[in-house]
């Protein structure tokens, strides 16, 4: 008996030893992130003490962009100048200037909607150009398609695309296409290969090998392995991914305009370096709408591509839940909601 206590008091003690070094590792490690930290501040030269001195500017710029003025929104508020919200009001009152809006070259150009439109096109476009390269990529990058040294052809050409932010690789097609939507696009359309392709990667090393067995049983050649075995599991998650990367690219769209690749990012630049910083505060009640609303599509979408998350489901009963607000924010039990 006395052997077996030494025995319990040995591997209780291993385990204290074991948790002491942990709470030691994590205190240590916690010391050199505020270390670093307080580093880093220091080379920025940051201080409270000049944020303090500068907040009466800075709460006197944030000023001028209260309240936004929407007089440039579309074609017609703008034809018609009607300043301030009411820019928003008299558009949702005459939804017939949406379509001239969209479609003529003074609307594209000329106003907040029709900018918008451009980088939505810009961050979708780029996301759909980008797709077929990041999944080739994805799939040879990844060691159960391609055997080690040669995937890392594939890997080391997503890891150097990724390198390069979408900011510089719009700098790098400049000759191509000039500083324009275009030139954005292709930049969009070059970050997605690197990123989307990394996490296709990413997904296909973390595949069971049951299905890949059963394949294989069957005498199947190599593309039907792939095709049946590996991808037939992942196939969901690429999708998902893929809506994630469009949500990232209307942002990286937005940036791009700043640089004057054109878009609401544009628009915002030019208000804002020319005073006019209500109509900047416009652009930006935009972008925020825009952001808002690919990420909760997006987030819906990947929502039902969930397993077992609306089995038994009919189409009258999905096109219901388009309809209920709850559902789309994800909040309640909606299931008698639905019925009802």
């Amino acid at each position: 008996m006395s052997s077996q206590n030494r025995t319990i008091q040995e591997a209780l003690s291993a385990i204290e030893r074991s948790q002491r070094l942990k709470r030691i590792s994590w205190l240590l490690g916690l010391a050199v992130v505020v270390a670093l930290t307080y580093g880093g501040l220091q080379v920025l030269n940051f201080s409270l003490e000049m944020l303090a001195r500068q907040q009466d500017n800075f709460f006197a710029a944030i000023a001028d962009f209260v309240p936004p003025n929407f007089v440039e929104l579309s074609l017609y508020s703008k034809t018609n100048e009607v300043e301030g919200l009411g820019g928003v009001l008299q558009t949702l009152t005459h939804p017939g200037t949406f379509a001239e809006t969209f479609t003529t070259e003074a609307g594209r150009n000329g106003t907040i909607l029709g900018l918008s439109f451009i980088t939505i096109v810009i961050g979708f476009t780029g996301t759909v150009l980008g797709f077929p390269l990041a999944l080739v990529f994805g799939i040879l990058g990844s060691e159960r398609v391609v055997p080690f040294p040669f995937n890392f052809v594939f890997r080391g050409t997503m890891s150097t695309i990724r390198a390069i932010p979408a900011l510089v690789w719009i700098l790098i097609y400049i000759p191509l296409a000039g500083i324009t939507p275009l030139s954005a696009m292709l930049a969009v359309a070059t970050d997605t290969i690197g990123n989307l392709g990394r996490l296709f990667t990413d997904e296909l090393e973390e595949i069971d090998e049951g299905p890949i067995e059963a394949i294989s049983s069957t005498g199947a050649d190599r593309p039907q392995i792939i095709s049946f075995g590996m991808l037939s599991q992942v196939s969901t998650s690429f999708v998902a991914w893929t809506l994630y990367i469009l949500e990232i690219n209307t942002r990286i769209a937005i940036s791009l305009g700043v640089y004057g690749a054109g878009g609401i990012g544009q628009y915002i630049d030019t208000r804002i370096a020319l005073g006019a910083y209500d109509r900047g505060a416009a652009g930006i009640a935009m972008v925020i709408f825009i952001v808002l609303t690919v990420e909760l599509l997006s987030s819906r979408i990947r929502a039902r591509l969930r397993p077992g998350e609306h089995e038994g489901k009919g189409f009258v009963d999905s096109l219901r839940d388009l309809g209920n607000p709850k559902k789309w924010l994800g909040v309640g039990d909606t299931t008698k909601d639905s019925k009802n």
